[in-house]
């Protein structure tokens, strides 16, 4: 018989694992608490493949600038001031990982699981409409551009192509569109697409494959024996299962602690607007570098996404970090003003964060048959294909084609 595989978790992730293990034979369920239809992270987010993105989040300055940030509710970055020990004590390990010899060390792995996802999203062998035009890394200020020239550097020394261009070799790259920018930095490497096409084309293939999926399924608890999760207790009874795999976005850190592991997590609002007729369309995806927002042409719409709100599991919309979006996207594109956002609905999505930025990924040693795929934050979609490869390697006893010291789910315990 073949390996029975569960999966708590129908996001990106949850889903490009169930992708791997189902093709290698195994026998897959996809647990997920909340119905088919849903419209989590997964699905609302930019849609970028970045391999440009090798910097964790927990990086040098950080700390200050999420301190001047925080003040305002309308800046790229805000923590909710509440008593919550999680929360400190995320910030604590947030701030011990903020240190130049931490972030040399994960630059290196970042970048080797990016290229890897890049390379999977192109052999998947699924239409879903995968845009390899790369990325611009757009700049208002000269300072800003200094930097990210800088950044460049590092990148092509990683073997990251990167390219620092002027406005003018800007706007020839992307004519399409106008832009008040005082240059770039380019990314050939990296990719966009509909991150909703994504999922339902890998849905499409698991239905092919015989995947088992339970939906508005509950997992209440487990049962355990001999260093081993030998069943999963849910709202549709006991099932049993030769391999467990917490995939759950920002719930997982819930279930984790079930499991007596220390998987510290917060969760990262993200926000969209959607605009299905813009007044232009580039052809290229770009991130404003100063206001932190990611811009993306999707199916002849094109959607403007950002933020980093840590308010706890709170999937409401703040109004004030929505304008925050219409407001600084203008500045980059001026064709653009804020009152083309008036009537398009924000969506929200909650990006699991760990504090050094870095996901969890691999095996613990608390459960033998335990698998952790989670804590990507923004780089969910990007990572998902390399993390569902690198999981199924795992599960079938195998090496994993990524180093995973830096990534283990036990290295907070």
């Amino acid at each position: 018989m073949s390996k029975s595989v569960t999966i708590l978790g129908a996001g990106v992730i949850g889903l490009s694992t169930a992708l791997y293990c189902a093709r290698r034979g195994m026998r897959v369920t996809i647990i997920d608490q909340k119905p088919r239809q849903r419209d989590g992270c997964s699905f609302g987010n930019a849609g970028m493949i970045v391999p440009s993105h090798f910097i964790p989040l927990a990086a040098p300055g950080m700390v200050a600038l999420g301190l001047k940030w925080m003040w305002n509710p309308e800046s790229p970055f805000y923590i909710k001031p509440r008593l919550d020990a999680d929360l400190m004590s995320w910030g604590l390990h947030f701030w011990k990982a903020a240190t130049k010899a931490r972030v040399e060390a994960a630059a290196p792995v970042l970048r080797d699981l990016s290229l890897l996802s890049r390379e999977c999203f192109e052999t998947l062998g699924l239409d879903f409409g995968l845009v390899k035009r790369g990325l611009l890394m757009l700049c208002k200020k000269q300072q800003t551009l200094d930097e990210e020239a800088h950044m460049a550097e590092k990148a092509n020394a990683l073997g990251i192509p990167a390219e620092v261009l002027d406005a003018k070799a800007t706007a020839a790259l992307d004519p399409a569109v106008t832009m008040d920018i005082c240059g770039s930095v380019f990314f050939p490497k990296d990719c966009h697409l509909a991150p909703g096409s994504f999922i339902s084309a890998v849905e499409a293939e698991l239905v092919r494959l015989g995947v088992t999926f339970l939906w508005e399924t509950e997992v209440s608890g487990f049962k355990t024996e001999s260093g081993a999760l030998r069943a999963l207790k849910t709202s549709r009874g006991e099932i049993e299962s030769d391999e467990v795999v917490l995939s759950g976005g920002v719930w997982s850190a819930q279930l984790a602690k079930e499991l007596d592991l220390k998987l510290p997590m917060q969760a990262g609002k993200g926000y969209s607007l959607t605009l299905a007729n813009p007044t232009q369309l580039p052809e290229l995806c770009s991130i404003c570098t100063e206001a932190r927002l990611a811009v993306t042409p999707m199916d002849g719409a094109l959607r403007v996404g950002g933020t980093m709100e840590m308010a706890g599991i709170d999937e409401s919309i703040t109004q004030r970090r929505v304008r925050g979006i219409t407001r600084a996207f203008p500045q980059y594109f001026p064709a653009f003003e804020e009152a083309d956002f008036a009537e398009v609905k924000p969506w929200s999505g909650l990006r699991p964060v760990s504090p050094d930025g870095m996901p969890y990924i691999g095996r613990t040693k608390r459960w033998k048959n335990l698998t952790v795929a989670t804590g990507h934050a923004m780089m969910g979609l990007s990572l998902a294909p390399a993390t569902g490869r690198i999981v199924s390697e795992l599960l079938a006893d195998e090496k994993s084609s990524v180093k995973l010291d830096l990534m283990s789910p036990d290295r907070f315990a």
